[in-house]
């Protein structure tokens, strides 16, 4: 078992973008990891893309993603680290993170980040037009 600090972005692979303006939709249903009490917690995340010169390998996803099978992490934690290895990685135009968690003691939890928001340097203007 690790922690969460020892996930390894370097995993993550690109590929140029041939094209611009769309959106990449990434759909994840089975994402598993540790919880913070050491067992196993389970997630569906949904990633919205907006590449600019690179774009997302997926096989390359899966295989950093695997990384948390046996990691150690928080909810709160595991959207940050993947949110922000996607950013450092990829320099997308936008991307927008959901992670709907599964219940555990009959609650479940969603947590969602968005490089529009201004909190994270964006300018708020296009999550207007997202249907939350």
């Amino acid at each position: 078992m690790e922690l969460w600090d020892k996930i390894d972005n370097k995993m993550l692979k690109a590929l140029k973008n041939p094209a611009y303006g769309y959106e990449q939709y990434i759909d994840i249903p089975e994402f598993t990891f540790l919880g913070v009490q050491e067992q196993p917690d389970f997630g569906h995340i949904k990633i919205w893309f907006y590449g600019d010169k690179k774009t997302i390998e997926l096989k390359s996803l899966k295989k950093y993603l695997y990384q948390y099978r046996s990691t150690i992490i928080s909810y709160e934690r595991c959207i940050d680290v993947l949110f922000k290895d996607l950013l450092e990685v990829y320099k997308p135009v936008r991307i927008r993170i959901e992670i709907n968690f599964r219940p555990r003691g009959g609650i479940s939890s969603t947590l969602k980040a968005d490089s529009d928001w201004k909190h994270f340097g964006g300018t708020d203007e296009l999550w207007k037009y997202h249907n939350n």
